[in-house]
């Protein structure tokens, strides 16, 4: 029995970054010896188990053959005759097909750590095509080592344009698509991952309302950077850039889907892009099956967001119309999301990075104030029901009007 570090742990330590997720891989070993040895199974597909005691992966040397559609359409060979280089060649990338035994001493038949070197994501070799969950899996890393220099190799992303053309990607679930869509979002330069998908095609498989808004001009007074994709990747970066949560990120991404919709002879003018882009929110975040704080951020997002732009012309009947419709009075961390994925949106645009945005402690006053209305005096005064709930209206209102006046 020989068991290897294998995968992220040794790409990572190579690149001089921390190291939190490690994965083991045994050469030789038999599911008993495994079992008489204190691991716990834990693989339904193959033989995977838990160490007795620091509780971390260790996987049967195993290869693999595509026995169906989708990243599930694989049948699975595990014994004591598979070697390392067999194991390792049916892995993605060449920088995760590397292994180290317990001296360090690193094992990279295909050339893994030199492709670190050049920072290059190349895959291991051509069974890559035959899970079509590879490609998110590399637009990810491409967003995650972006910053580090890495791109994509061309003769991958000719591998990925090949998958994304075949009709495999239909074939992945919900669950899994959202999984990776999920953690590119919350790497260092998500976009990239956007602009590694719409380079291979794959964008306009899995988000085409994302997709049609690349060549889409907007307004230059207000959008410099003119077309309404590149804006949207801008969007998502200032999002990553100020560390930004999931949800806001998501309705980063979707905020303006309603300008793919815009007739040529409206260009550049997007007049009710708001309105007309919610259903096309609720398509991406039901296809994905986003979870529900994602998916209402970005309704209200996609809804509001001009009104988060107007937030000091806005009359205080509108401005209370807004507070109600992200109901501050019980939620007031979803308001606050809205007014940081706004603030975003404005900063999203070519040259304008560093403005200042006024809007955002205007909002976050106004919502105060309204809190700040006490329901006690109108009980004591016999409100009740649907009275007393126009009253505490009317006193919100009332706030608003004194608030925006001092202003």
């Amino acid at each position: 029995m020989q068991i290897y570090k294998v995968g992220g742990a040794v790409r990572d330590r190579l690149l001089g970054l921390p190291v939190t997720d490690v994965d083991w891989v045994v050469v030789g070993a038999t599911t008993e010896e495994m079992l008489a040895q204190g691991y716990r199974p834990v693989g339904a597909d193959f033989p995977v188990f838990l160490h007795p005691k620091t509780g971390e992966e260790y996987a049967l040397a195993r290869t693999e053959r595509k026995s169906g559609r989708g990243y599930g359409g694989f049948t699975f060979h595990a014994s004591p005759e598979v070697s390392l280089e067999e194991d390792l060649i049916r892995r993605d990338l060449t920088i995760n097909a590397m292994a180290e035994d317990g001296q360090q001493n690193l094992t990279d038949p295909y050339h893994g750590q030199r492709d670190l070197e050049n920072r290059i994501l190349r895959h291991v070799s051509p069974a890559f095509a035959e899970d079509p969950l590879r490609v998110l899996r590399v637009a990810r890393f491409a967003a995650r080592y972006a910053g580090l220099g890495f791109t994509v190799a061309p003769e991958t992303l000719e591998l990925m344009r090949q998958l994304s053309e075949s009709g495999e990607l239909q074939a992945l679930t919900a669950e899994r698509s959202w999984k990776e869509i999920s953690r590119a979002l919350m790497e260092d330069q998500p976009q990239v991952f956007i602009q590694v998908l719409r380079d291979c095609g794959a964008l306009k498989v899995l988000m085409p309302e994302v997709d049609a808004l690349f060549g889409v001009p907007q307004p230059e007074a207000h959008h410099p950077e003119i077309d309404s994709g590149i804006h949207t990747l801008s969007v998502l970066e200032q999002a990553a850039r100020h560390k930004q949560p999931l949800t806001v990120r998501w309705a980063c991404l979707l905020h303006d889907l309603g300008k793919g919709l815009t007739p040529e002879e409206e260009w550049p003018r997007h007049i009710a892009h708001e309105h007309k882009g919610l259903k096309l929110i609720k398509a991406v975040n039901e296809r994905f099956k986003a979870p529900k704080d994602c998916q209402e951020l970005a309704l209200l997002v996609g809804q509001y967001h001009t009104h988060g732009h107007r937030a000091l012309e806005l009359k205080a009947s509108t401005l209370l119309e807004l507070l109600q419709s992200f109901d501050v009075y019980r939620r007031p961390q979803r308001f606050e999301e809205f007014i940081v994925a706004c603030e975003m949106d404005a900063r999203g645009r070519k040259g304008l990075e560093q403005r200042s945005y006024p809007q955002a402690d205007y909002l976050r006053g106004a919502a105060t104030v309204a809190r700040g209305v006490a329901v006690q005096p109108l009980l004591e005064k016999g409100f009740k029901g649907p009275e007393l709930g126009e009253a505490l209206k009317r006193e919100r209102l009332k706030a608003l009007k004194a608030y925006k006046e001092s202003r």
